[in-house]
């Protein structure tokens, strides 16, 4: 019987499975599954910070502006963000947790007809045309309701996001084939979603399985029974070991102990939402310190900073930087978890060298 994967097989294999060799950017989608969005640029978007490793020759907002000639959708899945077409199927025609009431579904009809007759819409049309007005958002603030309206409508399936202009969602109408409803069919969906968010994220955690498979219910609330039951039968499907007390899992047709998964000397400066540093429970347990995405914390409580990258060196993410860009000019600023920076010229030129290629990342085409 082959070894069990230790731990640092484990960190080795984190690494080595998503940051694969740069390529086109219609491949990285299709391969990572998945690519969450954040709207925050510090100094990018997540999505573009995330893309920028896998992509060759990727630039700040190459996604949204090549948006329309990709087969890729603005969706949910365990949260928002860019996936292949191809997955909308699994969760679409998609059931809200929560109905809408009757004048809710009321304007929203009207909408829909007012979409399929006029063609792509901004919110701003929306609103000149219904006069909505506003209403209380979930932060006790007051936000537009025909922008909220229409998030409704896209997260049901009943708008796609058609482009964006200036960052803000153009909609168009769309029907989303039915579905196979049956038991069965469902049962199938349930699974094919779970093995799409462990190729994404594994080596995973027992407990951070769980949770993923939890917030499926985002992007499938209406499979939450069946994705439940799906967990209990992926736990025999999916190769597992037992380290330190804690069960990890991940994808069968994978060696976590493989020479494949020896690490490069290259440094990089990885998005909050990466998948190499998303699940920050796996993160505490790979690299011994916790790291937190401060954005949203106020200041004088944030021990990283406002937007902290993490800094993987090798197999190691052993800080991180706060970077700003003025005048194409970088103004990084660094921490690092355990004492002073490394010593030595190999990390210094593989800083150099990742500084140099976020300056190249932000500079337009």
């Amino acid at each position: 019987m082959p070894a069990e994967p230790c731990l640092d097989d484990l960190r080795r294999h984190a690494v080595a499975r998503t940051l694969f060799p740069p390529t086109t950017l219609p491949g990285a989608i299709r391969r990572l599954g998945f690519v969450q969005a954040d709207p925050i640029r510090a100094p990018a978007r997540a999505q573009d910070l995330t893309l920028r490793h896998r992509v060759k020759d990727y630039r700040a907002g190459d996604l949204e502006n090549r948006y329309t000639r990709l087969a890729v959708e603005e969706d949910c899945l365990v949260n928002y963000g860019f996936l292949p077409r191809e997955h909308l199927a699994l969760m679409h025609p998609r059931e809200a947790a929560r109905p809408w009431d009757a004048e809710t579904r009321r304007k929203a009809d009207e909408v829909l007809a007012f979409v399929r007759e006029r063609g792509p819409v901004h919110p701003r049309e929306v609103e000149l045309h219904f006069a909505h007005g506003r209403m209380k958002n979930y932060w006790g603030g007051s936000s537009n309701a025909s922008t909220h309206l229409l998030d409704g409508m896209h997260y049901r399936g009943l708008l796609r996001v058609k482009r964006r202009d200036s960052g803000t969602r153009v909609y168009e109408a769309v029907t989303h084939p039915p579905a196979d409803d049956s038991p069965a069919g469902r049962a199938q969906r349930a699974a094919a979603l779970i093995e799409l968010v462990v190729r994404k994220y594994a080596p995973l955690p027992a407990a951070s399985l769980t949770y993923l498979v939890r917030l499926l219910g985002y992007g499938a609330p209406h499979l939450s029974a069946q994705t439940q039951a799906a967990l209990r039968m992926a736990r025999e499907q999916f190769a597992s070991c037992r380290v330190d007390g804690t069960t990890w899992y991940w994808p069968a047709d994978e060696n976590p102990r493989s020479r494949r998964h020896s690490p490069d000397e290259q440094l990089r400066l990885l998005a909050p939402f990466d998948p190499v540093v998303w699940d920050r429970r796996r993160f505490a347990l790979l690299w011994g310190w916790t790291y937190k995405f401060e954005a949203y914390t106020p200041a004088p409580q944030r021990r990283l900073g406002y937007y902290a990258l993490p800094m993987l060196w090798r197999e190691q993410v052993i800080g991180w930087a706060n970077v700003t860009a003025r005048e194409g000019r970088l103004q990084p600023v660094f921490g690092y978890a355990d004492g002073p920076a490394p010593k030595g010229a190999a990390f210094r030129a593989a800083l150099d060298d990742e500084l140099q290629r976020m300056t190249h990342f932000l500079a337009a085409r």
